[in-house]
């Protein structure tokens, strides 16, 4: 069963179980390259930009899938190995951009321009 705010009266959202003894500082987000080198250590607004980007099931599978690749995947790749149309994928890869979780790079193809996705980071480690 879920719980809602709805079902606590005001006394219990205001006595919760959490004593402030038991808060341990910032939410930080840290990236890491292939060597374990720390590349970047998040301010809150990227932290929410990162939450956001994760918060999409179809997001999360993207990035996977770019994970197991070696040399990054381009649209019509992740849209083939999803089942989803390209203009779909196309808007979640700029979302993921937008949190700078992947970067592209642009390739010749058979069609034209290739835009290849890449993991920009390593390694994601979110502390609370």
């Amino acid at each position: 069963m879920e719980m809602s705010e709805t079902n606590l009266s005001g006394s219990e959202l205001i006595n919760s179980d959490l004593k402030k003894s038991e808060i341990h500082g910032p939410l930080e987000l840290e990236l890491f390259d292939i060597n374990h080198n720390l590349i970047a250590k998040g301010s809150d607004k990227q932290i929410e930009k990162v939450a956001k980007a994760l918060s999409s099931e179809t997001r999360r599978r993207i990035l996977n899938r770019i994970q197991t690749s070696k040399e990054g995947l381009d649209v019509s790749d992740i849209a083939s190995i999803l089942g989803m149309t390209e203009a779909n994928i196309s808007a979640q890869i700029k979302k993921l951009q937008k949190a700078d979780l992947i970067y592209c790079e642009y390739c010749s193809g058979q069609h034209g321009v290739r835009k290849i996705s890449k993991l920009k980071f390593e390694q994601l480690v979110i502390k609370f």
